[in-house]
């Protein structure tokens, strides 16, 4: 029989409080650094001497791992205990950051982003864990993830407008490096404020569950990746594919019947929340590719904002987004998480629609803005409602796993929608590159993803009503 080791939680009653700005401004950290790097990319390209193609491994590199070992990384914070996991991925994290900072050579930098996607695997499901074992009261749990999911939004978007500010004002070096005085004040944070939590389970890591799982995880991301070229019936692209969702099938037989203890219980997926709500967050992935990335490649290529001014003017919508979820919060308690879903998908439906009639002649202020804000609140209402309902029943013992597939889900939705959105705005916009000038053309491909993307919200909606119908 397994045994469990438990110590007990501090009785103060604000005790919990003092954790949420901890696991805040860990997953903001986490989500701003996918971001931030992007606008620093020519200038590290300059620096160090990248190809076009090696370039990409820097923002790659760190996707790949983050989304390839979030479910081990979610097991080790219930074997283990979150809080140690969240200061182990905090310090692997820190010091990577480092590294990159420091890289004299292309490849050390792209190692070094790898870690860096490591260590977050590490950080993000010991965010939710924390969360789920810190507040047990369902008006508290629902607000304190609106509270996580507005940070990592919020994160997102500061990423484009803080990475222009540090490139052009210091070095894209201190994209990296800011992260370690940071990851230092964290660390400390976390030592002090998660004294007293749960310290983990005794038991031992599905090593074969762990590597079928990982591997196939990342080979299916990395294989999408690629497709985002175009050529989906490459080898490149579709061997890697192919290679994932076999490695996928193993790994689900692994744990059906050959794992003693193994790292994501089937059984999980008998409980309606969890199955349900990582479902509808895989399809939710693309809904925020849609939104953060191709808006602001709208705005660039199309309405010839900068690369700054398009992370300003995105802003207003990340400030929405910031407001609807705290207070979508209090919605789950009183109704249930099908009402804020459906509603949310509405908006997304009606966002995404009024943003795909954008075009060359378009003003800011009256065919994107709007939109914008509109889907900002679809979002708002719908992710921290997704991650809540997700992650509700989980039991005690399986949160940190429970909340690595709920990230999982939306981190590999969100690789899948980038490369199909990609392969279907380029192929419109090739399609119509003879008829019209490069900034009608590309505005062309983007209302096809924005059109997508509509669609994308009416299926949230939908499968808003498979969630549980109780509050």
């Amino acid at each position: 029989m397994t045994s469990t080791r438990t110590t007990t939680p501090r009785a103060r009653p604000y005790a919990a409080w003092l954790v949420l700005p901890l696991v805040c401004a860990c997953q903001f950290m986490v989500i701003l650094d996918s971001a931030i790097i992007n606008v620093a990319l020519p200038s590290v390209r300059e620096d160090l001497g990248f190809t076009p193609v090696g370039l990409a491994w820097v923002v790659n590199g760190y996707l790949l791992t983050f989304a390839g070992f979030m479910l081990p990384g979610g097991r080790a914070a219930d074997l283990f205990g979150p809080r140690r996991m969240l200061v182990a991925g905090l310090l692997l994290f820190s010091v990577a950051s480092l590294a990159a900072g420091l890289a004299a050579t292309a490849e050390v930098l792209v190692a070094a982003r790898v870690a860096q996607g490591a260590g977050a695997a590490m950080m993000a499901p010991a965010t939710l864990a924390v969360i789920n074992t810190s507040f047990t009261e369902p008006g508290a749990r629902a607000r304190a993830f609106g509270a996580w999911s507005a940070s990592g939004g919020v994160g997102g978007t500061v990423g484009a407008v803080a990475g222009g500010a540090i490139t052009t004002g210091v070095s894209w070096r201190w994209v990296f490096l800011i992260n370690v005085p940071i990851g230092a004040v964290l660390i400390g944070a976390a030592v002090m404020s998660l004294a007293g939590t749960r310290t983990g389970r005794r038991g031992s890591l599905d090593l074969t569950g762990a590597v079928t799982g990982t591997a196939g995880l990342a080979a299916l991301v990395y294989g999408v990746m690629r497709g985002a070229d175009g050529d989906w019936a490459s080898v490149p692209v579709a061997g890697p594919i192919a290679a994932g969702l076999l490695l996928l099938v193993v790994f689900t037989v692994v744990e059906a019947r050959l794992a003693d203890r193994p790292m994501v219980p089937l059984r999980l997926f008998r409980i309606r929340g969890v199955a349900a709500g990582s479902g509808t967050l895989l399809l939710f992935g693309g809904i925020t590719i849609a939104m953060w990335y191709f808006t602001s490649l709208f705005l660039q290529n199309v309405l010839g904002f900068s690369a700054l001014q398009a992370g300003l003017a995105q802003t207003p919508a990340a400030v929405t987004f910031l407001l609807v979820a705290r207070w979508a919060a209090v919605l789950p308690p009183r109704f249930g998480a099908r009402l804020p879903v459906m509603a949310g998908g509405a908006f997304l439906l009606a966002g995404f629609g009024w943003l795909a009639q954008a075009h060359t002649g378009s003003g800011y202020l009256t065919g994107v803005l709007g939109p914008m804000l509109l889907v900002a609140a679809g979002i708002g209402l719908t992710f921290p409602t997704l991650m809540a309902a997700s992650t509700a029943d989980a039991p005690e013992g399986d949160a940190g796993i429970v909340g690595g597939l709920a990230q999982t889900a939306g981190q590999v939705g969100g690789s899948i929608g980038l490369a199909v959105l990609a392969t279907a705005a380029g192929a419109r916009a090739a399609s119509a590159a003879g008829a019209s000038s490069p900034a009608s053309a590309l505005a062309s491909g983007y209302a096809l993803v924005f059109l997508l993307a509509a669609g994308l919200g009416l299926a949230v909606a939908a499968a808003g009503l498979l969630l549980p119908r109780r509050r």
